[in-house]
């Protein structure tokens, strides 16, 4: 297969993050994050490959999906970039997983040895950190950052919505568990208070928790 010309005046700027324990060994496997179907597209495929070839690297191509009915788009959109920079030194490989959180469905694919690949625009967390350095400090691998490839957002709205929905969770939690434990302090000082009030603490957290995966 013909792969496009490589142009470094023309491919999309990029950064790396190196390990903080980097051996001498070089990278054996690309790992690929992949937000939507929407940053498929042929300048990708260029700029995977050029990191990819020199060394005849394996590619995993690794994206989440939140809704079912995109599956079937994004998986076809997965078996075409894998396509379209394999040949005799590259391999490649897809995967989709469902859910939003790029670290715990990361941990399932990353072996030691492998280098990961994501978007500058990709976030991660209730912060809503770069996930370049999540990852980077996570795995304590080498991250390479693609810049200028990720659509521009649809708008500043929905994102603001995004964090408003995340906040807005959380301090429902924090507020009505606090009435909780109000009630339970109104119980006699036993051990069974004790008992109950560290309990809603540890579920406080623990939804809290639940809650902040949900919408990372």
């Amino acid at each position: 297969m013909n792969k496009p010309d490589s142009d470094t005046q023309n491919s999309p700027l990029s950064s790396f993050l190196p390990s903080a324990q980097l051996t001498s060994s070089p990278a054996r496997r690309l790992v690929v994050l992949i937000p939507d179907a929407e940053s498929i597209n042929t300048d990708l495929a260029r700029r995977i490959w050029e990191l990819a070839s020199p060394s005849g690297l394996r590619v995993l191509f690794l994206s989440l999906c939140s809704d079912g009915s995109e599956e079937p788009n994004l998986r076809r959109q997965l078996v075409t970039l894998a396509a379209a920079i394999q040949d005799t030194k590259v391999s490649t490989e897809i995967r989709i997983e469902f859910g939003n959180d790029w670290i715990e469905k990361v941990k399932t694919v990353w072996r030691p040895g492998d280098a990961l690949v994501c978007f500058a625009e990709q976030q991660a967390g209730l912060r809503h950190r770069p996930l370049s350095q999540v990852l980077n400090s996570t795995f304590e691998a080498p991250v390479y950052i693609l810049s200028g490839l990720h659509p521009p957002p649809r708008g500043s709205r929905s994102g603001f919505l995004s964090q408003l929905v995340s906040w807005a969770g959380s301090i429902g939690i924090i507020l009505g568990f606090f009435w909780i434990q109000v009630k339970i302090d109104q119980l006699p000082k036993d051990w069974a208070h004790t008992t109950l009030l560290c309990l809603s603490v540890l579920v406080e957290i623990g939804l809290i928790w639940l809650w902040n995966s949900l919408t990372a």
